[in-house]
């Protein structure tokens, strides 16, 4: 028997994604810890970008063979983490989540393993038009 779509992880991050850009300001209760992961239904190719975007400008080191990130060995995972890191460096905006759509904020920590995500308090969420 299938499963139905609301016990899903993705419909859960979609639903979490829609409510936050839903309006003009934002706010998360209780100074929630945020992370930024790849969209599952982003294209290879665009995630391919943003990890070459990314890398170029922080140190993904950790993505590398022999790094603790590095498996599995995905593009989704390994650009989960350096979306991740971008987010983080820039302030945690969720412009710095975005990258034209393949990007999701989610208040799941993402680590796993030896794996760390690092993670801030997101207080306040603007959008500005």
């Amino acid at each position: 028997m299938a499963k139905p779509i609301g016990s899903t992880p993705i419909f859960s991050f979609f639903v979490m994604f829609s409510l936050l850009y839903s309006g003009s300001s934002q706010t998360i209760p209780n100074e929630r810890k945020t992370w930024c992961i790849a969209n599952p239904l982003a294209s290879n190719s665009a995630l391919a970008a943003n990890i070459g975007y990314i890398c170029s400008q922080l140190d993904c080191g950790s993505i590398n063979p022999k790094g603790p990130c590095f498996e599995p060995n995905s593009r989704m995972h390994h650009a989960s983490f350096a979306m991740n890191l971008y987010y983080q460096a820039n302030g945690r905006h969720l412009a710095d989540c975005n990258f034209i759509n393949s990007g999701l904020v989610s208040l799941i920590d993402p680590s796993y393993g030896n794996c760390s995500f690092h993670s801030g308090m997101l207080l306040i969420i603007s959008r500005h038009f």
